[in-house]
């Protein structure tokens, strides 16, 4: 985009030139056209002033020309800087996207949740945030293989896009770990969100795609954090791992919220119960 931008101006600084050079063109003419207009009142026979007249004529064609070039390539250098811009649009996407789920990557939900958290204690508002973990992935990729694994981590994906809508940013935070940030969601609210993504993810049963051979269904666990006066993105990423690894030690396959943890940090028998 530099080098065509740089060849742009360097059109336009030639046609600035061109226009320079004709307009000193159009002044001397001026002059000569008064000694030929007085010499033509003397009596003299005008081929001084048709000879003016025609250089004028030809400086005329000549700056037409000119103009008609300038607009042609100026044209040319809109058409593909437009074309640049939309590359760089793409590659922009790309670069924040994860190419395997086509969720947004760490990089962009990093980006984004600093905004979200900004946004939600300028205006007083609930920001909900979910981690999830794909149970027994490790075991399951070393079984199953890895093309069998990113099938697992897909279908994650596709059952995160079916309920995750609007403003709320769904990313693949890294390996089998998903993070949601639900802007203006209350805990309670986030809960039955993080439970339904847990239910459809469960519901799905897994087939090899090679043979048709039925792998079984796969589990996330997922915690959920709300945001606090006090929090950064990371005390506030950090307490939703926190509820993730209680949901993990817990027995796996549910979703644990910060109101779910009794003093020691382990789950309480009622969130427990919440698993089905």
């Amino acid at each position: 985009m530099a080098a065509e931008i740089t060849q742009v101006l360097a059109t336009i600084d030639a046609a600035a030139g061109s226009a320079t050079s004709y307009f000193a063109s159009l002044a001397d003419a001026s002059e000569e056209l008064q000694g030929a207009n007085n010499n033509l009142h003397g009596g003299g026979d005008g081929i001084a002033l048709r000879a003016v007249i025609e250089r004028l004529i030809a400086g005329a064609k000549e700056m037409e020309t000119s103009n008609r070039n300038l607009k042609a390539r100026l044209s040319a250098s809109r058409e593909e800087i437009e074309q640049l811009l939309q590359n760089l649009e793409i590659v922009r996407t790309e670069s924040l996207t994860d190419p395997l789920t086509t969720l947004a990557n760490r990089k962009f939900f990093d980006a984004e949740l600093d905004r979200a958290v900004a946004e939600a204690k300028a205006v007083y508002e609930p920001l909900a945030l979910l981690m999830c973990d794909v149970d027994h992935f490790k075991a399951f990729n070393d079984r199953f293989g890895h093309l069998t694994g990113d099938q697992v981590l897909r279908l994650v994906a596709i059952s995160v896009k079916q309920i995750v809508k609007g403003q709320d940013i769904a990313a693949r935070y890294g390996g089998e770990e998903f993070a949601i940030a639900l802007p203006k969601t209350a805990l309670r609210s986030a809960i039955g969100v993080a439970d339904q993504i847990r239910r459809a993810v469960m519901n799905k049963e897994l087939m090899k795609r090679s043979s048709g051979e039925r792998l079984g269904r796969v589990t996330i666990s997922i915690g959920v954090a709300l945001l606090r006066p006090t929090d950064t993105p990371l005390s506030l990423l950090e307490r939703a791992d926190k509820c993730l690894y209680a949901a993990k030690h817990a027995g796996r396959n549910q979703v644990v919220a910060e109101c779910d943890l009794d003093a020691n940090g382990g789950v309480t028998p009622a969130a427990s119960a919440r698993v089905a």
